[in-house]
């Protein structure tokens, strides 16, 4: 099928040229095509596509697709759907008899995709231009210079003119002229693609004879001196990646431990059911753009504007329940509770495989989520972590909001400060209980719902944080929100900074005996608790 639609938009491509333009392709730069000489061949192909012409992207695009034959002179043909075309006439021919079709070995179709691709750098679209540019910063040759030079030209664009630019120079650095070469090496310093470094790296090589590679000391000079710059670009873009992903993963952490450090850090209650909370919060999400995909499929990006009231009613309600069926009955027995809470994490994942199966769902980002933003050069920044770091600062200013200027929040703190005091003047300590219990389940269904943006959704979602939450809390402080983000951030910056250098495995394992250490020497964590609870 696909092979049918091919020759059709190749077809259609003969049938538009006829009708327009009749400019032709010499037919030196033909001939190689039909002959045994790989190299000639590639180099005719770079020809070919530095002609930057319709003809040229007609021509090899029929070379790809297996539309282009050959007679026993070694002319070339281009013949689709029962049409014959000379491009080296730009005319339209009868059916030529005694035609082999010229076929292409895996080297040849490099060569054809890269020019291609090169050919795009004449698109009206921006996209395929910058798409395009950046292919060539990777892979320029010599040959592609007087395209990249007629696509300098014509472009209007400033940033795609300067990874033009940069592929020019890339393309330069096999040059004859020894002046050309170290220009080109110097316009390299300004790039920030690793895959330059080896190219420049071999100028500084010497041949089996002890003589350089490179023959012009000049030009080595400024290969190492690329090189260095090179090396140190890469260094400050590795540098701002671990530090944007680490604040990525610290407001993961912090949205997957501020409800926890509610139900723990407040009430003391060990819930080993928070990380089945945020599943939960998730397949709420899902649910929700499975409802728009159903019945509102034009408004489907709006979803997650549902899911994240949606999640937090459900997961507050779940909580709720929990604690006054089971938790409420075992406050002051934190190991009865550890185990209580465990098996109901137990149950709920069960429910959840018995409900929508062992396997993960997908939930896709909102095209307003999806793709990201490019930084110095190479850094992508993504736009649902970005949403996501906003989001949880977002969800701590609220609670912060809630525990300190509302009605509850002073209940909260009256209970947690003096239990006795707090209901001798009046507080119902027990439905305080019950709706701190539902505010931190509800948060933790918020967090399912940034979770989910990152990745699959599956039964075991919660698992994978909840001793992470539990670190978070006690590092920062029980019942301290200040330190409960500042050990979130704090434990992401340092776990991206030292995954790349010992491995996730072992990053893990030096964060959790740092915690450990500290919490010998400062038990109560970064901030200590106030009041008579604390004692």
């Amino acid at each position: 099928m696909m092979k049918l639609l091919k020759t059709l938009m190749l077809a259609a491509m003969l049938c538009l040229q006829c009708m327009t333009a009749h400019a032709a392709i010499d037919a030196a730069l033909l001939k190689p095509l039909a002959g045994d000489d790989p190299d000639a061949r590639i180099e005719a192909v770079n020809a070919i596509a530095a002609l930057a012409s319709d003809e040229a992207l007609t021509l090899l695009a029929a070379l790809k697709n297996d539309n282009l034959y050959a007679d026993p002179q070694g002319k070339v043909f281009i013949i689709a759907n029962d049409q014959a075309f000379d491009p080296a006439t730009g005319k339209t021919v009868t059916m030529p008899e005694n035609v082999d079709g010229i076929t292409a070995n895996n080297r040849l179709r490099g060569a054809i995709d890269d020019a291609l691709s090169a050919l795009a750098l004449l698109s009206p679209d921006p996209a395929q231009r910058l798409n395009s540019a950046l292919a060539l910063q990777k892979n320029a040759v010599a040959a592609q210079i007087p395209l990249i030079n007629k696509a300098l030209a014509r472009e209007s664009d400033p940033q795609i003119k300067d990874m033009l630019r940069l592929a020019a120079a890339r393309a330069n650095l096999e040059a004859p002229d020894a002046a050309t070469r170290q220009a080109a090496v110097s316009a390299l310093a300004d790039s920030s693609n690793a895959n330059l470094k080896p190219l420049l790296g071999r100028m500084l090589d010497k041949n089996p004879d002890g003589s350089y590679i490179e023959p012009d000391e000049a030009v080595r000079g400024e290969a190492a001196r690329t090189i260095s710059r090179i090396n140190a670009r890469l260094a400050r873009t590795e540098f701002i990646g671990n530090l944007f992903y680490g604040v990525s993963l610290g407001s993961v952490l912090l949205l997957a431990a501020l409800g926890l450090a509610i139900t723990f850090g407040l009430m003391g209650i060990i819930n080993m059911a928070h990380g089945e909370l945020l599943m939960i919060g998730a397949y709420t999400t899902y649910l929700c753009q499975l409802f728009f995909r159903q019945y509102f499929p034009g408004a489907v990006d709006a979803y997650l504007l549902v899911a994240l009231p949606a999640a937090f009613i459900v997961t507050a309600a779940v909580g709720v329940l929990l604690e006054r069926t089971v938790i409420r009955h075992l406050y002051g027995r934190p190991l009865e509770t550890l185990l209580a809470t465990w098996g109901i994490s137990l149950m709920l994942m069960q429910a959840v495989r018995t409900t929508f199966g062992a396997q993960n769902v997908e939930v896709a980002n909102p095209s307003w989520m999806s793709g990201g933003v490019t930084v110095m050069g190479s850094l992508v920044l993504s736009y649902n972590r970005i949403a996501i770091i906003f989001f949880s600062l977002f969800v701590v200013a609220t609670v912060w909001l809630i525990l300190n200027k509302t009605r509850l929040g002073l209940f909260l703190r009256a209970v947690t400060q003096n239990r006795r005091m707090a209901g001798c003047v009046g507080v119902s300590t027990a439905r305080v209980d019950m709706m701190t219990f539902g505010l931190g389940s509800g948060i933790a269904g918020l967090g399912g719902v940034a979770l989910s943006q990152l990745g699959n959704v599956g039964p075991d979602l919660g698992q994978s944080y909840i001793i992470d939450s539990f670190m978070v809390v006690v590092l920062g402080g029980v019942g301290q929100l200040a330190g409960t983000v500042i050990a979130a951030f704090g434990l992401g910056e340092l776990n991206k900074f030292l995954e790349p250098s010992v491995g996730a495995v072992i990053a893990k394992i030096m964060i959790l005996v740092l915690i450990i250490v500290f919490i010998q020497k400062r038990p109560q964590g970064l901030f200590a608790m106030k009041g008579r609870s604390a004692e």
